[in-house]
């Protein structure tokens, strides 16, 4: 008898638990708070890692490494920084172990302490401006637009697969300009960029915004982001990039000699995604059945599965699909053919259909005789029965369409889950049902964090197209010129 999962209704938290373990995508690490990517997620990674590079590369960049450890004394060198990421740091004090003397094991050896602690990466803002206090000199040593592809570590004492982990994956990109103008301009740039990948990629609708005071990144001036909604209603902050201003070029001394020979400082940007992502993808489309992929990130965008009582007829379906095979790596569609013996169709369709796999071609004898095939669409879980001859074309065709189905249904639930909202008495009571609330704010600190204390809300950004409007904030009465985005959010 089949497993039953756990449905989205039922338990959101265990569901998205359980559907990335049936996929294959993960799995926890005997390491507190660390997971294991397994191939089949790591290769939806990879497809996002590959596509992101390519933008990034587009748009100038270079990818370059930097060092995991950091020194205790860098992060003290831009004060606001080092308050946002204190409690999430991972310090090593030692570099050596030996064996106790009781033989029970190895120990940290006491004489091996460092004269130094160093930081393991949370972000690398301050090891890369100390490289680049070297690298700048003039005007004709700027921009400098790098890329670096590491993991990183924040102490996280509740995680969740790619969600929130203590170790993930992510691109961080660093850049350094002569004018602000320029350094504004790579920041709004790297948005769109982000913007593009979740929206023709993921196919997941994104709000592009900008950050509060309080909820900006520790040591910008500025943080744009993208906002997307979860199934269960949640705010899911997908991507950041941030305006740094001149802080980390004053934190470490890094000016150079404009065209008169008058020094400043360098005008700073960083930006980045992580394995976060993943976790954003499978929210956004999978079903209670398992994982709904969009053909732009499926490891496997057709699957084809012989249904067969001979050798004979399984000799004579797989050179058709030998064939097909060949045509769809012509037009850069990956596929498998899975013949396996030892698995039959039913539960091959089952595992097709939890690892998301866009489209599936089923054909057997009748199917053969007829020159005919089955392909069933993962997305919206129809079938038809079409012409072997030019199947290729229709193939093509269907994952284009489902790509652009998976968008639209995203942005219709969006659609139908955001609402505006005036009095704070009702927001209060609605906000668990989850959605985006859109409400007049104050504009101060206050407020936003009495809004949080009191609900768990937070303002996820102030939408940067949003319509200037004379209101008044739900809560105090005060005046506001515009709505901005609350929700709960993961």
């Amino acid at each position: 008898m089949a497993q039953k999962y756990v449905t989205r209704a039922e338990d959101y938290s265990k569901w998205y638990n359980e559907l990335v373990y049936r996929a294959d995508l993960a799995e926890h690490s005997d390491v507190r708070g660390c997971m294991v990517i397994k191939p089949y997620g790591y290769a939806i990674w990879e497809k996002m890692r590959d596509i992101l590079d390519v933008k990034f590369k587009e748009t100038g960049h270079s990818n370059a490494y930097f060092p995991l450890f950091i020194p205790k004394s860098y992060l003290s060198k831009e004060a606001s920084h080092v308050d946002g990421f204190a409690k999430e740091c991972a310090v090593v004090t030692h570099y050596r172990l030996k064996n106790a003397e009781d033989g029970s094991g190895v120990i940290v050896d006491p004489d091996s302490k460092l004269e130094e602690e160093l930081i393991v990466r949370p972000t690398s803002e301050t090891i890369i401006w100390n490289s680049y206090k070297n690298w700048i000199q003039s005007y004709r040593d700027l921009p400098i637009l790098i890329n670096q592809w590491a993991n990183v570590v924040r102490w996280e004492m509740k995680t969740r697969l790619f969600l929130r982990t203590t170790e993930f994956l992510w691109q961080e990109g660093h850049t350094a300009h002569a004018t602000k103008q320029e350094a504004i301009a790579e920041t709004e740039q790297m948005l769109d960029v982000y913007e593009d990948f979740a929206e023709n990629y993921m196919a997941m609708p994104v709000i592009k915004g900008r950050k509060t005071a309080n909820e900006r990144f520790a040591g910008a001036d500025d943080t744009l982001c993208i906002e997307a909604m979860m199934q269960d209603g949640k705010a899911l902050q997908a991507g950041t990039s941030h305006f740094l201003g001149q802080n980390f070029a004053k934190a470490f001394e890094v000016k150079f000699a404009d065209k008169e020979g008058k020094l400043d400082y360098v005008w700073a940007t960083s930006w980045g995604v992580s394995t976060r992502l993943m976790g954003a993808l499978i929210m956004t489309h999978s079903d209670d059945e398992g994982l709904v992929l969009p053909p732009a990130l499926a490891p496997i965008q057709v699957v084809a599965v012989p249904i067969y009582r001979t050798d004979e007829e399984l000799a004579a379906i797989s050179e058709k699909m030998s064939e097909l095979a060949a045509k769809l790596k012509a037009k850069g569609i990956s596929f498998k053919y899975d013949d396996d013996e030892n698995r039959r169709p039913g539960w091959k369709f089952a595992e097709y259909e939890s690892k998301g796999v866009p489209v599936r071609v089923a054909m057997g004898p009748r199917d053969l005789e007829n020159g005919k095939a089955e392909i069933a669409r993962r997305d919206n879980k129809t079938k038809e029965v079409v012409d072997f001859d030019g199947l290729e074309n229709h193939i093509e065709q269907l994952l284009a369409d489902i790509q652009v189905n998976l968008l639209q249904r995203a942005k219709a639930f969006r659609s139908e889950n955001t609402r505006e909202i005036d009095s704070y008495e009702e927001f209060k009571k609605e906000i668990d049902k989850g959605g985006f609330f859109l409400a007049h704010w104050d504009g101060t600190s206050e407020t936003e964090e009495r809004i949080k204390e009191e609900t768990k809300a937070t303002i996820r950004c102030i939408a940067l197209d949003r319509k200037e409007e004379a209101g008044v904030c739900m809560v105090t009465g005060k005046p506001s010129s515009g709505r901005v985005i609350f929700a709960k959010a993961y």
